[in-house]
């Protein structure tokens, strides 16, 4: 998946989205997603790159438990066929849980990147 499609399928959540975090004093009520692509995991063949494959962190905040808003969530995640991992966790600090869902994505190769 493209940078454009990931930012795409986020919205779809009708959620405010952000790539990493809201621009300090522009961060919205919750609940908000906020997506990363904090690593690869690309395979390798021959000495090369065969198939790059982005980690993709789909970080949804809550100030309570809305089990209805990881459902759309989810919804969304399963309409474009992606398998995720789901956790959970509480931030006392910020006073917001974090329900993070884990999930891996192939890179689309275009033809000048080949």
């Amino acid at each position: 998946m493209t940078y454009e499609e990931v930012v795409a399928m986020a919205e779809e959540t009708n959620l405010p989205v952000a790539y990493d975090h809201f621009a300090e004093g522009e961060s919205p009520d919750p609940p908000f997603l906020v997506f990363l692509f904090p690593r690869s995991d690309n395979f390798m063949a021959d000495g090369k790159v065969y198939q790059k494959i982005n980690e993709l962190h789909f970080e949804l905040y809550t100030d309570k438990k809305q089990p209805d808003v990881e459902e759309k969530v989810e919804a969304v995640l399963d309409l474009h066929g992606i398998c995720y991992d789901k956790s959970e966790v509480w931030i006392s600090e910020e006073k917001l849980y974090e329900v993070l869902y884990s999930m891996e994505v192939l890179k689309h190769v275009t033809d000048n990147e080949e």
